[in-house]
């Protein structure tokens, strides 16, 4: 008889802990995400030359904004930590893709 209540999980990543902790977050991550893909086009971003320098100036001009006081990014209507949090994550991206 085959016991169906196993399952060899253990050590392995809990991603669930992403959506049920992070679920705002997230949500603002994929407004981010489809601001972008409306103005430009979905995932461009992974073919942007000079990729890596120009998400890195990007990511420190929300910061810059955020630390003065700004809250909501002027032209997308968006946080500016959340447009900070994409560009963070396009440079992990770049930095695991290697």
């Amino acid at each position: 008889m085959i016991d169906t209540n196993l399952k060899y999980d253990d050590g392995k990543t809990r991603m669930g802990l992403i959506h049920t902790g992070l679920a705002l977050p997230l949500m603002a991550i994929g407004e981010v995400l489809t601001y972008g893909a409306k103005k430009y086009k979905a995932n461009s971003w992974q073919g942007l030359d000079n990729a890596r320098e120009r998400y890195t100036d990007a990511l420190y001009r929300h910061l810059n904004a955020y630390h003065r006081g700004e809250q909501i990014d002027p032209e997308s209507g968006l946080l500016h930590l959340a447009h900070a949090a994409v560009n963070l994550l396009f440079l992990l991206y770049f930095q695991l893709k290697v």
